[in-house]
């Protein structure tokens, strides 16, 4: 049985009772946040369906090796694959840190399923760092019919991680610390050149296994997407100090003070109010990171990857005295 996480949704408190008096008979629900079950996927969305009709489930985190729908190490080949008769059951689809929208688009397969982005809640500070935005507030009847139905009209943009800061972009293996691109991967037969084992498979070559269009490819219909840089990395960069200082934080929450939100300071402030209200570099940095010109290291083998914006500078070397 090839396990994979989902994210379920249900209407009421008293459906989420019903929820996890199921669920508890396949594994103890109060030992983690994410508790693991010994059940397949199709049998819970069949059984969750039969406690009511208006739960809903989107599988997680689609492309991450382990635990995912497409995963390189435990997941299917396709939806039908993993649902059988029950895939037209799901209409949404969580694409990941690792992935974004444009990866998915790559799959004729995947065009009439609506593609969520979420964030994790490890730490308050990484809420908001991937979030779907919607034109008006939205109960649970109507979240749901806009994602059942796809509705451009609605449903706006997503905010996306750049993907390639995800731990398992590119295929590597950690412990010799060797990072490569799928191409790479491919020449060395998918093995470490440093200790001849296979490597990770990561999300971008699992994605260009499966995908039947180019890289670049829009479908008509797509819920378009914009890539962001936390607030507090824009700043610790260009202040060149630790994302977790006194100084960085005191920026942010000004900033925060000033223009209403983290959201309202990368999206929508007009540059030149920013450059009126924080460093130049702070403000330089925002505007690149709009732009898209960044520097990106990609995670590999559970290792985060890098985004930057500004070049490194090169160490000087000492001047020569002479004697």
């Amino acid at each position: 049985m090839r396990r994979i996480h989902n994210i379920i949704f249900a209407p009421d408190f008293q459906t989420v009772e019903k929820i996890n008096g199921y669920l508890s008979r396949y594994g103890k629900l109060e030992v983690d946040g994410r508790p693991t079950l010994s059940l397949a996927t199709d049998e819970m969305l069949k059984a969750l369906l039969d406690i009511s009709e208006e739960i809903f489930l989107v599988p997680s985190h689609i492309w991450t090796p382990w635990f995912s729908l497409f995963g390189s190490n435990s997941g299917f080949d396709s939806i039908e694959e993993c649902l059988g008769d029950l895939k037209d059951k799901v209409f949404a689809l969580e694409t990941g840190l690792s992935s974004d929208p444009a990866m998915n688009w790559r799959l004729s397969s995947l065009d009439n399923y609506t593609l969520i982005s979420n964030s994790d809640a490890h730490s308050p500070n990484r809420l908001g760092r991937e979030a779907n935005v919607f034109k008006e507030e939205l109960d649970y009847f109507g979240l749901r019919d806009v994602l059942k139905n796809k509705d451009r009209s609605k449903f706006l943009y997503t905010i996306e991680f750049y993907p390639e800061e995800g731990k398992y972009h590119y295929d590597g293996h950690r412990r010799c610390q060797v990072r490569l691109s799928p191409k790479e991967a491919r020449v060395n037969n998918n093995i470490c050149p440093v200790c001849s084992r296979p490597i990770t498979i990561g999300v971008l070559h699992r994605v260009e296994m499966l995908a039947d269009r180019p890289e670049g490819y829009v479908p008509e219909n797509s819920i378009p997407y914009k890539n962001l840089i936390p607030l507090e990395e824009i700043i610790a960069e260009a202040m060149g100090v630790g994302r977790e200082t006194v100084g960085v934080k005191n920026e942010y929450q000004r900033l925060c003070r000033i223009f209403g939100s983290e959201f309202e300071v990368l999206l929508n402030t007009p540059l030149e109010e920013l450059r009126n209200n924080t460093q130049e570099r702070i403000a330089l940095g925002i505007e690149k990171a709009r732009r898209g010109e960044v520097i990106i290291k990609p995670g590999y083998d559970g290792e985060f990857g890098v985004i930057k914006l500004f070049e490194e500078k090169s160490p000087t070397g000492a001047q020569l005295g002479l004697f």
